[in-house]
């Protein structure tokens, strides 16, 4: 920082030295149950004409009822050639994470002429009368970097040894909103990651199989037997294998390839090692096939004794009110269904989950001690 930078922060004055156009996001609660915030900025590219420029931000976030404790980002535009008479504009934004809390903004951007384009405002970080319960990702009253690594490795997470370990099974479909999409978005990715994050972090699981797959491939993508912890970076370097937009010729001459598919993976993996499991999560959006798996199949399955779930990710379920193919699953193995449209949703329906797997688990025990006569 120079030190007029810290100057022009504590006028608090807008300028516009160098012309540009700051507009602050609105600040939102995100699946990964993180507050969001940032900004877009548009520079007129004559202001930028020449043979190279370099446009250096620094923003300081300050929450309101711990002042001392302000917290600064810096970033950096390495900007090409200009034409001397360039149209349109040129566009940039930041982001950055929020504990609940009120903040101050302080913005400026110049560059190496140093001319300055500065702007203020002020945001706030708060859960409603209904969210009150959510653990917020980020401490309250504190500003950090967005994290763009959605498959970082998890923290560890100090497990209840007190009971016997407790193992669910994860099956989650990765696949985009639009089923038309040709490719795998980080935001079709970021609340499908986040519903694990949040299933693994809760102290009373202890053992995780994760079935990552796609109906579209009808493939298997990634799997992880019975672990401590859920491996993200080897599930994100596995992810990196799908190409949505080619299906094998094979797999597309088959009328129903998609239900087969879904037929062999649920009697694969919600018929065996049923004595081991305490839970069966699936996860994914709308998967509406042609048809559903058969009845008949589900019957040789037979009763999970355990609890399933399905969290279905859906941000328009207005758009599609009927039940998916494997939602049918799940509801002819008395299983709950969990519509999953806003963050509030994820951590609701997760901390319902885990409640009732624990529960479930009691009950068989409770059951099974009575059989032995102790």
């Amino acid at each position: 920082m120079f030190n007029t930078d810290m100057a022009v922060m504590e006028m608090r004055e807008v300028r516009k030295d160098l012309p540009c156009t700051v507009t602050p996001t609105k600040t939102l609660l995100g699946f990964d149950l993180k507050f969001h915030s940032g900004y877009e900025v548009t520079v007129p590219l004559k202001e930028l004409a020449g043979n190279e420029n370099l446009l250096t931000i620094i923003f300081r976030v300050t929450p309101l009822d711990r002042k001392d404790e302000p917290s600064f980002f810096v970033q950096r535009w390495k900007v090409p050639a200009v034409e001397e008479e360039a149209k349109g504009e040129a566009f940039l934004q930041g982001a950055f994470d929020l504990g609940e809390g009120k903040y101050q903004v302080d913005w400026l951007m110049r560059d190496r002429a140093e001319r300055v384009c500065s702007f203020y405002w002020d945001t706030e970080a708060q859960l409603n009368n209904r969210e009150k319960q959510i653990e917020v990702g980020v401490p309250t009253s504190t500003a950090r970097p967005t994290e763009t690594e959605q498959f970082r490795e998890e923290p560890a997470v100090q497990r209840n040894t007190k009971e016997e370990p407790i193992a669910v099974k994860l099956l989650v479909n990765f696949a985009p909103q639009n089923a038309k999409s040709a490719t795998l978005q980080p935001y079709d990715t970021s609340a499908l990651v986040s519903m694990l994050r949040t299933i693994s972090r809760d102290p009373r699981l202890h053992r995780f199989t994760v079935i990552a797959f796609n109906l579209q491939q009808q493939r298997v993508v990634y799997k992880q037997e019975e672990g401590d912890r859920i491996d993200f970076p080897k599930l994100g370097e596995a992810l990196e294998s799908l190409k949505l937009g080619t299906v094998d010729l094979k797999r597309l001459s088959q009328k129903r390839g998609e239900t087969e598919f879904l037929t062999e993976l649920i009697r694969t993996e919600a018929g065996v090692n049923k004595e081991h499991l305490d839970g069966l999560i699936f996860a994914g959006p709308k998967a509406m096939l042609e048809a559903n798996v058969s009845q008949e199949t589900l019957k040789e399955v037979g009763d999970p004794e355990f609890p399933v779930f399905y969290l279905n990710y859906t941000l328009n379920p207005q758009a599609t009110p009927w039940r998916d193919a494997i939602g049918t699953a799940v509801k002819f193995f008395k299983g709950q269904e969990y519509v999953i449209s806003r963050p509030r949703d994820l951590w609701f329906s997760v901390t319902e989950i885990v409640n009732r797997i624990v529960k479930s688990r009691e009950g068989r025990q409770q059951a099974r001690a009575v059989a032995s006569g102790n």
